[in-house]
């Protein structure tokens, strides 16, 4: 099995957004300019999410997803405030291929055997944001990180799994952000638990912590934001390309990534290769990626 780099890209109003532990976001530059650069140099998948859509119980990205659908045409999973059928049938004829559920998906479990029903079960992906307890175990948080839930993740990742959902997506709110790398025990204990495919996401500081969680935290694929993010802004930064909306000050002063050591898809790939990590690259025959 191909292991897929999907790039991830949370937008708040019309910009691309970073935060750590999904809050103190920071704006980036325009979406579309990020999500052209990731399809050029060889993303296996984009993912768009609308990071204060459930707080506003609205997704407006149809706009952008339209414009971005013109130019990519790699797999795009839209999430952030869809609530209904309608909502989701929205998204997928302005040019999303599959749905990211996560609030609404707990306060309505209903809503993912009637959108698997509906649109295939390939299309409705659940998105986990979970945080670990004083007791070890994982809970399940909505709106962003923002409310818990009470909802031990490794029985709801299961449930998610019998509910009809297609993928999963399990988020360190703990690690985003931080470059520390993925929690792979949380990675582990839901790959484990599940047989449909589990996508880790938060954390990743360098690209070894992309071989990582899938070499020991049994991911089958990678949601990567800010490595390849910071990477973009080095390269071509974006700083006449934003709204003014938001706190741009991060792109005004000179930039400074911490603990996050900036890499290109195609770095990732590469080093995916050299570890015997099948992957999807076209410079490699022998792993047939």
């Amino acid at each position: 099995m191909n292991h897929r780099i999907i790039a991830r890209l949370d937008i708040k109003g019309p910009n691309l957004v970073k935060g750590i532990h999904l809050e103190g976001l920071r704006v980036l530059g325009k979406p579309e300019d990020f999500a052209k650069y990731y399809y050029e140099s060889g993303a296996d998948e984009l993912m768009y999410i609308d990071v204060v859509a459930s707080l506003y119980e609205r997704n407006s990205l149809k706009d952008i997803i339209t414009r971005t659908a013109k130019e990519i045409f790699i797999p795009l999973t839209v999430g952030g405030g869809l609530r209904s059928i309608a909502d989701i049938t929205e998204v997928l004829r302005a040019g999303a291929d599959k749905v990211s559920l996560n609030t609404s998906a707990i306060r309505n479990p209903g809503l993912i055997t009637e959108a698997s029903r509906k649109f295939g079960s390939s299309t409705i992906v659940v998105t986990i944001e979970a945080i670990r307890h004083a007791d070890g175990l994982y809970y399940a948080y909505i709106d962003n990180g923002r409310e818990a839930t009470g909802v031990e993740v490794v029985s709801w990742a299961k449930r998610v799994e019998e509910l009809g959902a297609g993928e999963l997506v399990i988020t360190s709110v703990d690690r985003e952000g931080t470059g520390k790398g993925y929690d792979l025990e949380l990675t582990r204990q839901v790959a484990s638990s599940v047989s449909i495919p589990v996508i880790a996401h938060g954390g990743a500081g360098q690209f070894d912590h992309v071989r990582e969680v899938i070499q020991e935290g049994d991911a089958d694929a990678v949601a990567i934001a800010s490595i390849l993010h910071y990477e973009m802004i080095e390269h071509n930064n974006p700083v006449h390309h934003f709204s003014k909306e938001g706190n741009t000050e991060f792109l005004k002063k000179k930039i400074k990534f911490g603990p996050i050591t900036p890499a290109s898809i195609d770095e990732i790939k590469n080093n995916l290769v050299q570890h015997n990590v099948p992957c999807r690259h076209y410079e490699s025959e022998v792993t047939e990626c």
